[in-house]
């Protein structure tokens, strides 16, 4: 006999020690099995992509300019939704109104961040300004600010004189050029100095183009270099915003010239504000509040908010988004009109049917010339001042179309596509201000819709339809426009953060013969 009181459990024992291996290789393979099974899972439910995606770069090969345009050559092969690798980002490219109404509607509030690149740092102040500032309180802060207090429609009534003005004073300096012997004149230049006239009125009640004043027209000067410097470095390629491995390449390249920039814009917007801050008190009771004193005056009851950086970066933020984007649409406008003299001459009779010949446009009449916002939202249709809309980031992981979009895609919403769908429009490429006879404002579902939509549209849409229909309506009016040759207009898009002709519009004018009358008082 033998006692089994020091003995161990052998046969139990070695029995576990033989199975243990197989065990645990069952559960890796189990395991192993669910994950992939999910990732096949998820990967297929991911919006259809373009093969190849190479190694690093990804798509980044495919981005030929104009990008929209090759954006809306691959949607027309993959399909209106279609998911590109740009170097390190995942991008949701969208191009149908039915899947941009379901990311800027129903999830509005998760496509309301925008990703950091290097165009928000530059014309959004590192990210602080409105445009580019990340989605949260202070955005909301920005917004309210910008809807209610500056660019509200009390605000907009308060500055309906300025825009009068303004378009009363280019008249005046198209008349005395055409007096002088100078019958063809450079819209480009025209409708910016006009653009900038009436914010910079706005904004700090300086007037500094086309006056009689030296120092202003220096200023101004120094003014314009700084902004056309602005969207140059803007516009600049940043192969950085893709590929972190090259971002020293950009910090080299770029960096001094920001640094020297923003040190430019900031000296000059805070003279601006310390000369309205020196004048308050002694300004004229009954003179309405340029932006820039009104933001002063809100600067005293809550001071750790309204700072002067805020307060810089804020109107820095409204002449970066109005000014090269306005004037670029009134250029178009009249480009097309020169192509389609029939439509010009229909404008034309049309404000003479509603207005007469024996006094001027003014903005209170745009309502009543249908006409007229027919051929504005035409040309924005065909030559939207943001062909892809500043991007969107979502914030979460959301479905769209069906489509599981990971967080932190980037949403780039193909704006030209959509004007330009055959599937949505007839004859997408004839301009045709018809089509638009019987809609109310700018806007046509998600068909139509060139200052954005969502939380994330452009706040100053009020203010750039008013200046578009002032100073349109009134150079149509008084003078009689044609091309400089039997030619038509070149419309080449050029290269740009927004969408500038490539070759800058020159026009032959002269004073039409019905209002020679009311031109003479002048």
């Amino acid at each position: 006999m033998f006692s089994i009181k020091n003995q161990n459990i052998t046969p139990s024992s070695s029995l576990l020690t033989m199975e243990f291996p197989y065990l645990l290789t069952t559960l890796l393979f189990l395991a192993s099995y669910l994950l992939t099974t999910r990732l096949r899972r998820q990967s297929s439910t991911l919006p259809p992509t373009v093969f190849p995606s190479l190694p690093i770069i990804g798509h980044l090969y495919l981005l030929k300019p104009p990008i929209y345009r090759t954006l809306a050559k691959l949607s027309a092969k993959h399909g209106p939704i279609l998911r590109l690798q740009l170097g390190y980002r995942h991008a949701l490219v969208i191009s149908s109104p039915a899947v941009v109404e379901e990311c800027l509607n129903k999830n509005d509030i998760i496509f309301a961040n925008r990703p950091k690149m290097l165009y928000g740092k530059i014309i959004g102040v590192n990210y602080t300004s409105l445009g580019w500032s990340p989605y949260g309180e202070n955005w909301r802060h920005l917004r309210r600010i910008a809807a209610i207090e500056v660019l509200s429609i009390h605000r907009l009534n308060e500055f309906h004189d300025i825009r009068v003005d303004e378009a009363r004073l280019l008249i005046r300096k198209l008349l005395s050029s055409f007096n002088s012997g100078s019958s063809q004149v450079t819209m480009k230049y025209v409708f910016y100095e006009l653009t900038l006239n009436v914010i910079m009125r706005m904004i700090c009640g300086k007037r500094y183009f086309g006056g009689d004043n030296p120092e202003l027209e220096e200023e101004g000067k120094r003014f314009r270099e700084m902004l056309e410097e602005t969207f140059v470095l803007a516009a600049s390629s940043n192969i950085g915003d893709y590929l972190p491995v090259f971002s020293w390449l950009w910090l080299n390249r770029l960096e001094k010239k920001l640094i020297k920039l923003q040190e430019k814009r900031e000296a000059f917007f805070q003279g601006l504000i310390e000369q309205l801050r020196k004048s308050k008190g002694t300004e004229d009771a009954n003179k309405k509040k340029t932006m820039i004193e009104l933001l002063l005056t809100l600067q005293e009851t809550e001071p750790e908010y309204y700072t002067d950086t805020m307060i810089r970066n804020f109107v820095l933020a409204l002449l970066a988004a109005g000014s090269d984007t306005s004037a670029g649409t009134m250029e178009w406008v009249m480009a097309v009109l020169l192509n389609h003299p029939q439509v010009l001459k229909k404008a034309q009779n049309e404000i003479d049917n509603v207005i007469g010949n024996n006094r001027l446009v003014d903005e209170s009449d745009i309502p009543n010339l249908p006409y007229l916002r027919c051929i504005i939202n035409e040309t924005l249709r065909l030559y939207p001042a943001g062909p892809l809309l500043v991007p969107h980031e979502a914030s979460s992981d959301c479905v769209v179309g069906g489509y599981n979009i990971p967080r932190g895609t980037m949403l780039i919403v193909n704006l030209w596509a959509i004007h330009h769908d055959p599937m949505v429009w007839d004859d997408p490429e004839m301009f045709k201000p018809e089509r638009f006879e019987g809609l109310e404002g700018t806007r046509d579902g998600f068909k139509l819709f060139p200052f954005g939509s969502g939380r994330r549209s452009c706040p100053g849409e009020a203010l750039a339809i008013r200046m578009l229909g002032m100073a349109l309506g009134s150079i149509i009016q008084c003078f009689d426009w044609e091309r400089t040759s039997e030619e038509l207009v070149d419309m080449t898009e050029g290269p740009g953060v927004t969408m500038p002709k490539a070759i800058p519009l020159v026009a032959k004018f002269k004073p039409r013969q019905e209002m020679t009358n009311l031109l003479s008082e002048l």
